[in-house]
């Protein structure tokens, strides 16, 4: 068969391919950017035209859409990547003829309410009402080695404390994404019912916690401790980190994981001819690749935080806190002296409050390189004319140097400019 897979270059769309390959189909790859000659532009993000979608579809037999968001982000918001580019497919679908259209959305579209389930539910529909013959696929959380929520959760289990929102008794059941893309295949088929909604699920169900313990033996590290949050403190904290750059902790994805990623195996194993894979059998025998990337995930998140929360407190702490008429005083041995003095010492606790919003809203080298040169000049004048707080037996001028070394370590490994 002549196949058109959309969002061919993401994760689960890879899976896709691969599988349709090997098994003789010819496939076309509807991607953002195309650049090779098996690829054609295919962006939901921008409104596909309705004509360049009919003129893509020519002598295409199957179509699956396999283009999907965990996060807006810019222009790919949920209404358009995952609601309106998928109906404009779908019809252009019904007007060229397509023999079969599957439509990758995921479990709890019926019932959740978060925008991620709430866009893929409204396309989903608008496909089950076409005269065509179509699949409507609803996989639980799809697992595979390079998968963003593997890594994620991969990263969260190499932590030493293990934070369980709700006691973490949330039930998942997730599917390998060769068996997700075996099931598509095989729905393909000729014999294969149609107009089906199916729910794909892997072959073991667990608790959130376990599969936290799961992932962390596989990975070499013993026991984590454990920690239980209230539901409600996990949604304060996401409705603040969904502002932070690149988080995975969102209002969505807490909502998400409230309603868990379960569902009986029976269709998943009659489509199969077999159980699915199970949670425990997704184990690679070299895990020691898998637990470096899991700790470089985490770690620029966690020296961040600890840099931000220490440039936000000494903000804090030198304009309201700490004994103005005592900061003054060592201001003066500095030369400073009255408006001039208490004008330095707000500017300064500004800079630090600034800087401690940008570490964790705007991190980039720039910052790292400021910050650093901020407290090289501070710990030079300090040296120079506070002599006896270098012999501090608190350390107060030396646990610059494990700071410096943190932003060191964060220059190093930081790619923007």
């Amino acid at each position: 068969m002549n196949v058109l897979v959309c969002g061919a270059r993401g994760f689960i769309g890879s899976a896709l391919c691969v599988w349709l390959e090997r098994h003789g189909h010819r496939v076309i790859k509807g991607v953002r950017h195309a650049t090779q000659a098996d690829e054609i532009h295919v962006d939901f993000a921008a409104a596909p035209d309705p004509k360049t979608l009919l003129a893509q579809l020519h002598d295409i037999d199957a179509v699956i859409n396999a283009v999907g968001i965990l996060l807006e982000h810019g222009d790919q918001s949920f209404d358009a990547v995952h609601t309106r580019g998928p109906i404009a497919l779908f019809d252009a679908c019904h007007e060229a003829g397509v023999k079969r259209v599957v439509q990758i959305s995921a479990l709890g579209v019926e019932t959740g309410d978060a925008p991620y389930f709430t866009s893929k539910l409204a396309a989903d529909r608008h496909l089950q009402s076409l005269p065509i013959e179509w699949q409507v696929v609803r996989p639980a959380l799809v697992y595979g080695t390079n998968g963003k929520s593997a890594r994620f959760f991969r990263a969260l289990a190499s932590a030493p404390l293990h934070v369980l929102p709700a006691g973490g008794h949330q039930l998942l059941r997730h599917v390998h994404a060769d068996d997700l893309a075996e099931v598509v295949g095989r729905l393909l088929e000729a014999d294969a019912p149609t107009r089906q909604t199916l729910d794909i699920v892997g072959g073991e169900e667990v608790e959130y916690r376990e599969m936290l313990a799961i992932f962390r033996r596989a990975l070499g590290f013993a026991p984590a401790a454990r920690i239980d949050i209230p539901g409600v403190l996990i949604g304060a904290s996401a409705a603040l980190f969904e502002h932070v750059p690149g988080s995975m902790l969102t209002r969505d994805t807490w909502r998400m994981l409230q309603s868990g990623s379960t569902a009986d195996a029976a269709a998943t194993t009659k489509v199969l001819g077999r159980a699915p894979l199970g949670i425990r059998s997704f184990i690679v025998k070299d895990a020691a690749p898998l637990r470096r990337e899991a700790l470089e995930t985490w770690r620029a998140y966690a020296l961040r935080f600890a840099l931000a929360v220490t440039w936000i407190w000494s903000a804090l702490a030198s304009a309201w806190l700490h004994p103005q008429a005592q900061s003054l005083a060592l201001l003066a041995r500095v030369g400073l002296h009255g408006t001039v003095a208490l004008t330095a010492l707000y500017a300064a606790s500004a800079l630090d409050f600034l800087f401690g919003l940008a570490t964790i809203f705007r991190p980039e080298r720039r910052l790292w390189c400021a910050q650093i040169g901020l407290i090289v000049f501070y710990t030079a004048v300090i040296a120079i004319a506070l002599p006896e707080l270098l012999t501090d037996p608190f350390g107060s001028i030396l646990k610059n140097l494990p700071i410096l070394t943190l932003l060191l370590v964060l220059l190093s490994e930081e790619t923007r400019s």
